[in-house]
Parts: structure tokens; sequence; C-alpha cells
């Protein structure tokens, strides 16, 4: 009786065995399955940006630099793109030797046009001398208040209490102006009227240089490249700027992740996976890109998401942070270009080529020594690692701790 039993006993847990593998697997193909029409449905929800953007050129002029050859005539046919500049009435002569420099270096070669912003209206003066140095078509645009103001969320008085309270604790910290035109070029330079019918743009500031001759049109290697966004320089931010413009990022990308791009630059931008951000930039004092990009449901979102938050008021959040973010989380690796081969000077920064060749053929007037790329304080070394770009030859020389100054 007791075997009958135990064997009765027996078969009931082999059958109990049976009957749970049989239902497990079953549960684990349809939760399998369930993942996979999940991951697809994702996959469909994810955001096209490059439906977007800029077309790639195609045939002949595809993946080259197209160089200067003597004089351009009237049948070559350039991008559409323009030079761009934010300056007031009282920077007119630090501006004239900046635009000297970059017609000379770039612009007489290709005659592109340039468009001039300004709070208020420009002098005859300022228009005088700028249109006597700019070898294409100039523009001298108003910026309308809607652009340069507070927006209705706003606390201006909590805005006031955050600037006095800034004061000495950071450049530009009690400066009301300041955060105005960090909040312009984060969502609004490419929706000025004149902006609308370009496709790419180069900001340019007063006071900066270019030390070196650009003998290629960068706006026709930007395309033919398939390359949207364009840096010379990139550095850390300061923190105490931004402390809460990670935690409004990490909020929105919560919110809206089908904007992420698949094959992305949020390494360059944080070390922890996104947990926290490590304060690398690209400078958008030298900034060649695809205004597109700016005008994309996903960046459109995204500043708009930001701007309601007043923390370009209550804080003192830079464009650079602001497109540096944008641009490391929405576009692909491959969308972004260093230009390794360009003389350029920001104070107190300055990016030179060291690459012998590179620097006399484009007769550059920079020391190769003080050259900034590759220095700790610098970013760039990071993106050469994540995005696989060959370092040149020499670069652990240039690799020093060093100063901004030296």
């Amino acid at each position: 009786m007791a075997t009958r039993y135990t064997r009765l006993l027996r078969f009931t847990a082999v059958l109990a065995v049976v009957i749970y593998v049989f239902v497990h697997r079953s549960f684990s193909k349809e939760r399998h399955q369930a993942i996979l029409e999940l991951k697809e449905q994702l996959h469909k929800e994810q955001h096209d940006l490059h439906s977007e953007l800029v077309k790639p050129a195609t045939g002949n002029d595809q993946g080259i630099k197209v160089e200067y050859r003597g004089e351009v005539n009237q049948s070559y046919e350039r991008e559409n793109a323009v030079l761009f500049t934010l300056a007031r009435n009282k920077e007119v002569a630090a501006l004239a030797r900046t635009v000297q420099s970059f017609e000379d270096r770039f612009n007489r070669k290709f005659h592109y046009p340039w468009v001039f912003a300004n709070n208020e209206p420009f002098s005859d003066q300022f228009k005088r001398q700028m249109t006597a140095l700019v070898s294409g078509e100039v523009k001298f645009v108003e910026i309308p208040h809607e652009f340069w103001g507070y927006p209705d969320w706003v606390d201006q008085k909590k805005a006031m209490i955050a600037r006095r309270g800034a004061r000495g604790e950071m450049m530009y910290g009690g400066s009301e102006s300041y955060r105005l035109m960090c909040r312009f070029f984060s969502g609004f330079f490419y929706k000025l009227e004149a902006m609308k019918q370009y496709d790419y743009s180069w900001r340019v500031e007063p006071g900066t240089e270019l030390l070196c001759d650009i003998n290629y049109d960068v706006f026709k290697f930007m395309r033919s490249n398939d390359k949207h966004y364009g840096f010379a320089v990139s550095i850390h931010e300061f923190p105490d700027t931004i402390k809460t413009l990670w935690k409004a990022v990490s909020n929105f990308i919560g919110l809206h992740s089908r904007f992420i791009a698949q094959d992305n630059l949020l390494p360059f931008i944080s070390f922890d996976q996104g947990k926290s951000y490590n304060l690398c930039h690209f400078w958008t004092n030298f900034e060649i890109a695809d205004l597109n990009f700016f005008r994309s449901t996903a960046y459109e979102t995204f500043f708009q998401f930001l701007d309601s938050t007043g923390g370009f008021f209550y804080e003192r959040w830079g464009d650079a942070p602001v497109h540096s973010i944008a641009v490391s989380l929405f576009m692909s690796k491959s969308d972004v270009h260093f230009f390794d081969d360009v003389g350029y000077f920001h104070t107190p920064s300055t990016s030179c080529p060291i690459n012998d060749e590179v620097w006399v053929k484009n007769r550059c007037i920079c020391d190769q020594a003080h050259d900034v790329t590759f220095r700790e304080y610098s970013c760039v070394n990071e993106f050469y690692e994540i995005t696989g770009k060959k370092k040149p030859d020499g670069w652990e020389s240039h690799r020093g701790n060093g100063d901004y100054f030296d």
C-alpha cells in the first residue's frame, strides 16, 4: 500500500513539473513575443531626425573638399548658407577686425552672404563698416522683442534676485543681457526672418579670428560628407551656471526617449551613461550647423521644455551646453565634425593645426605649442576616442595641463 502511494506521489510530482514546464514555456513564449512586439513598436515610434535635415550630396560631389582655385565666378553653386553675427554698435571696431579675418581667410574666395543681428537698430557707421568689408550680400536685422525678452512664465523679480546672488560667483553672473543672449541663441536666432531661407549657418563673434587659410568651401564640405554640426573647440562648462540643467534634461529624456539617436554621442557628455553631465560642450562661438536641426521637432521640443523651467534666467544656462547636449543626444556620431584643419582664436583659447603640412599649406599664424585641442581641460580627446577618429601624429606632446592663457 505504501509503495503504491509512493508511486502515485512521484507520478503526481512529475506531472506537476511537466505541467509547470509546459505552462512556463508557453508563458515565456508569449512574454518573449510581447517584448519583440514592444521593441518593434518602439522602433517604429523612433523619431527620424534625418528626414528633417539637409540631404547629402550625391554623385561626383560626395565626400570631397572643394579646393579654391582662383576667383569663384558667377557660375559657382554655393550652398544655401550664411555667416551670422550677433553684435552691438559699440563692438564695431573689434568686429571689423574679425570680419576682415574671416573674409581674407575664407569668404573672399566664396562670397557667402552675412547676416548681422542686434536687439537695437544698427548705426550708420556700423552698416557702412560691415558693408565695406563683406564680399557677399549683407543684411542688418533688428531682433524682435519676443526673441529678446522675458517669457510670461518667468518671475522677473526671482530672476533679478538670482542675478544679484550670482555676481562675483561666475562670469556674467549678474548680467541680464548675457542671459537674454544665451536664450536667443538657444531657441531663436534661426527663427529670424532673414535666416529662414538658409540651410546652414556659420556663427561668428566679435573679437574672434581665423588663424589659417581655409581653401575649401566648408558648407559644401558639410553637405558632401553628410555632416550636420561642426566645431573647432570643446571645453568644460562652469558647473555653477547650470546646476539644474541636467536634471531638466533627464526629465526630458524620460518623457521623449523617441528623440534619442541610437548611435548617439551620450558618452561625450556623460561618463556614467546619463546619470550626470560631465560638462563637456562644443564652444558655440565657432559653430557651423545645419539650421534644419534647430528647426527639427526634436530640438524645438527640447528647447521649449528647457525654456519652460526658467533656467536661462534663474540660473545662467548657456547656449553652448544646450546645443551640445541636444547634438549629442539627437544626432548620430557620424553627423558631427571636428575641424582639425582650422586655426581659430577666441579669448582665451587657440585652436591651431598641429599637422605641420596643414599648418604650412594654410599659412597659419598660430603657435602649435599653444593648441588647446588635446589639453586636459579640452574635451576633444574624448570626441576622438568615442568617434574613432584618427588622432594627428604627435598629439601626445600637446596633452599637458597648460592653462587657458598659455
